[in-house]
């Protein structure tokens, strides 16, 4: 078995069907992309949250809670 280029290794993500794609699209596409995905991910929290009400919020708030606890970490590292 041949071992992968490390090209193919660092696009890995891109390969996941619709999260590779949205991907791809923020890192190499127009500056826009990033405001469009964040009013999508805006609207599908409103949304989850008119469906399953504060139970949605508080599951998202517990998802980041690793995001903001590495954010912390490179802030204290200093990069």
């Amino acid at each position: 078995m041949t071992p992968l280029a490390p090209a193919r290794l660092r696009h890995w993500f891109y390969h996941i069907p619709v999260l590779g794609w949205v991907a791809r699209d923020l890192a190499h596409g127009p500056e826009d992309t990033i405001w469009y995905a964040l009013t999508i991910l805006v609207t599908l929290l409103v949304l989850a949250a008119k469906s399953w009400g504060l139970v949605a919020l508080a599951m998202t708030a517990l998802a980041m809670v690793p995001v903001v606890f590495v954010a912390l970490i490179l802030i204290t590292v200093g990069k």
